[in-house]
């Protein structure tokens, strides 16, 4: 199974100290405020140099990425992620890593409200439609299938999931014009819900899917990069070939917190 799915303490210690790892090899000592000392061998801050910028002992922070059984406490991790520079959700997925943060419950299948369901066949022909948790796509509205071909693969197949779509359909990389940046996001957002939910089985079969079948994902996922989920802006190429930007927005479904609606619009349109 690929990194960042389990809930073995063992396994998320060896998460953590990765994480960590690769933080601290983005920083450069000049950015952290530290003389140069010559030649390095490795890319960004010594153990030493982050220790001592955390205010904790150096062999205590060693031990953390050698992922020994030691727990550390909210003090030392906000001042980790103080040295660290990590962002929000870095901060968060920090904390749960190691431990200090309650895990959310997992993505467990929710029923659609059919009131919900409708939403999205009522915004036509604007594309919209309701995903779960783990982007698994639970309704959708005619406008979806043409903006996102192969999203929808017919009785038989896999259930519709945007991040198998994004990775695995070849189509995809041809609709989403800033293709690699999509995918990174999304393959960070994935990385944040995985860390959030150790052990669901569904982040983990779909992370194990990915990394079979998309050299990018394992080229990627090592990265440790996670972003927070939201809306923004989107370039689709359609099926004639023109370029549109489309604006999207994202709103959770009352009372199921795991189901999210998504629209997509012309920036000057309104669904």
């Amino acid at each position: 199974m690929a990194e960042g799915a389990s809930s073995d303490p063992r396994e998320r210690r060896r998460e953590l100290a990765a994480f960590l790892r690769s933080r601290r090899a983005r920083i450069t000592p000049r950015e952290a405020g530290l003389p140069s000392t010559g030649r390095r061998r490795t890319p960004g801050l010594r153990r030493e140099e982050l220790a001592l910028l955390a205010g904790m002992s150096a062999t205590w922070y060693t031990y953390l990425e050698q992922s020994r059984d030691i727990r550390a406490s909210d003090q030392v991790l906000d001042a980790l992620a103080g040295a660290l520079r990590l962002a929000g959700h870095e901060r968060a997925h920090l904390f749960h890593l190691a431990g200090r943060a309650p895990a959310a419950a997992g993505p467990r299948p929710e029923p659609l409200d059919p009131q919900v369901a409708a939403v999205p066949l009522l915004l036509q022909p604007h594309p919209a439609y309701v995903i779960d948790g783990a982007y698994e796509v639970l309704s959708h509205n005619p406008a979806t299938e043409r903006a996102f071909p192969g999203l929808v693969t017919g009785n038989g197949g896999p259930p519709p999931n945007f991040v198998r779509w994004t990775f695995l359909e070849p189509r995809a990389r041809e609709v989403l014009v800033d293709w690699e940046a999509e995918a990174r996001g999304l393959l960070a957002r994935l990385r944040t819900l995985t860390g959030a939910h150790p052990g669901d089985p569904r982040f983990g079969r779909l992370v194990d899917e990915l990394h079979g079948g998309s050299p990018e994902v394992r080229q990627w996922w090592p990265h440790f990069e996670v972003e927070a989920r939201g809306g923004g802006h989107k370039r689709l190429r359609s099926p004639d070939g023109a370029v549109v930007t489309y604006a999207y927005t994202a709103f959770h479904v009352s009372g199921r917190p795991e189901q999210t609606l998504v629209i997509y619009a012309e920036p000057h349109a309104r669904p």
